[in-house]
């Protein structure tokens, strides 16, 4: 049994969910969010909470039931506080700019990477190495950090690249002579 699929997942003041079709959708101040629902879990929608339960008792239903109900919580917590992360930059040179819509990085190359951001999604950049990307979908939000770190990874020698604030590093020893 799914001891994070038992509990149910309250509803704060301000927040408004509704099933419409297959559609499992959260209102809050931070926007509308919504997730497709599947055939073997039930969502019930009562009391200021949302309730999650497997529909049969299959092995899929039991696997699905923790997740599904973990999803529904970021639905929740999405549209009322929202998420982010906190990328640092580290390197001679290297640096960000937000522009807008577009986020502008040197990172090295012979040219500069213009990153566009989704809709949606909001990016900082409080100095030139540092970049704060929040948003109401944890996905989202997650996604675009992962494509911005991955155009320099941090390397193990002298930890140059980007990374996630409080991500360690393993860093390795150069050549001996």
């Amino acid at each position: 049994m799914s001891r994070i699929g038992k509990k149910p997942v309250a509803i704060p003041s301000g927040v408004t969910a509704s099933k419409e079709g297959s559609q499992l959708s959260v209102k809050g101040p931070k926007g509308t969010l919504s997730m497709s629902m599947i055939d073997d879990i039930s969502y019930g929608v009562e009391d200021g909470q949302i309730v999650v339960k497997p529909a049969n008792d299959t092995k899929r239903a039991r696997a699905f039931w923790g997740m599904h109900r973990t999803l529904v919580q970021n639905l929740v917590t999405g549209v009322t506080d929202g998420f982010s992360k906190r990328l640092e930059i580290s390197g001679v040179g290297y640096r960000a700019n937000a522009q807008g819509r577009k986020l502008k990085l040197q990172l090295g190359y012979s040219h500069d990477v213009d990153i566009e951001v989704p809709e949606g999604l909001e990016v900082k950049t409080p100095d030139q190495t540092t970049v704060e990307i929040s948003g109401a979908d944890k996905q989202k939000v997650g996604q675009l950090a992962a494509e911005i770190r991955r155009w320099r990874k941090p390397e193990p020698y002298k930890g140059k690249g980007i990374k996630y604030a409080g991500e360690f590093i393993f860093r390795k020893e150069g050549k001996k002579k």
